[in-house]
């Protein structure tokens, strides 16, 4: 019995999520295994392949196809929020821009800074100890302060990691609702470089 899979000339690949650049990869990680211009991406979440003719070889084709390994792109910066559980997962790439935000009772203040260490080298020469300095260290140092007060305003300085920030009104009690809120207000003024999605 003939089957569209045997008369069809093309394979086509659909990809779970859509993302160019996966779809580009694993265009790429075919013809490298096949040679130039066997797999072409039709959008963000197709790829053609051009298959053999005869059934036989058709099959191992696919066999072969279906081993192959790609890296799936880095996918974007998400916050999801259950708005009934009050439970929010971020992803480990999402950051914020500077922003100041009023809500409620709470202050936040996150400070980044960095610290140089220097270190010393002693020589020795014939007049006694000369000391040169040696290599610096740069090393971060993020202090997060919280106060509970009327109406004043939370601040975030760049570079602060947003779980950061959720953890340090967690341990003050601050309710899901307060850091549903937060999260909304900074993606609005831009300042939350993610997508939020409340489920």
């Amino acid at each position: 019995v003939d089957s569209p899979f045997q008369s069809s000339e093309n394979i086509i690949l659909n990809l779970h999520q859509s993302d160019f650049s996966t779809a580009m990869g694993v265009a790429e990680a075919v013809n490298a295994v096949f040679g130039p211009e066997v797999a072409t991406p039709l959008d963000a979440s197709s790829i053609k392949v051009r298959a053999p003719k005869d059934p036989a070889q058709k099959v191992s084709f696919v066999s072969l196809l279906e081993n192959i390994e790609v890296e799936p792109a880095q996918p974007p910066a998400r916050v999801i929020v259950n708005s009934r559980t009050g439970t929010i997962v971020i992803g480990g790439d999402v950051r914020i821009t500077p922003a100041v935000v009023t809500h409620g009772s709470l202050t936040v203040r996150v400070n980044e800074d960095k610290q140089v260490f220097q270190a010393n080298n002693v020589a020795q020469n014939a007049q006694g100890a000369i000391t040169t300095p040696g290599q610096a260290t740069v090393v971060d140092d993020t202090e997060i302060e919280i106060e509970q007060e009327p109406a004043r305003a939370f601040i975030f300085d760049p570079g602060v990691e947003l779980a950061d920030i959720v953890d340090a009104i967690n341990g003050v009690g601050g309710s899901p609702a307060d850091l549903v809120a937060i999260l909304e207000a900074l993606r609005e003024a831009g300042s939350l470089r993610a997508e939020i999605i409340v489920i």
